[in-house]
């Protein structure tokens, strides 16, 4: 896939990451790709979630913002941790608030407010702790496959 960011943007995105992260002990990804091959956006948020292996973070609180950028599809998906700690209706309020964005053409600063409250939540659930807690994922942004950029 060709990179639809700009390297300020790529940066902006992986710094929003961070920072959300900094208070929790929860994992956010992006991915982008071209097409979503699945009909639905959450089923191939579903498949990368796993092919990126984010299940397997201890706590099991990874968040995934899948987006085909092409297709102008996407979805949030979060781990069962999570998915068992935050209201019922987060998931769909936070796609919305994104979307907002999206239809404004305003793609990074939809995904960074969406990573913004997803760390927030997580931040609520799953509080940073010093002394057992490690940056579990890889906070690069993942391109086309399952695979980190470099």
């Amino acid at each position: 896939m060709t990179n639809p960011l700009t390297p300020q943007q790529e940066a902006s995105l992986i710094a929003a990451i961070r920072q959300a992260e900094v208070r929790t002990s929860g994992e956010i990804r992006v991915h982008l790709e071209n097409q979503c091959p699945t009909p639905e956006p959450l089923d191939r948020a579903a498949q990368v979630f796993a092919q990126l292996n984010m299940q397997h973070t201890a706590q099991r609180n990874g968040v995934l913002f899948y987006v085909a950028w092409d297709s102008r599809q996407f979805a949030v998906i979060g781990d069962a941790g999570i998915n068992a700690a935050v209201p019922d209706d987060f998931w769909e309020s936070t796609k919305e608030i994104v979307l907002d964005h999206f239809r404004l053409n305003k793609f990074v600063v939809g995904l960074e407010k969406g990573i913004q409250l997803v760390g927030e939540q997580l931040q609520r659930y799953f509080p940073y702790d010093a002394t057992t807690d490690q940056n579990e994922l890889d906070d690069s942004i993942s391109f086309g496959d399952s695979a980190p950029r470099k």
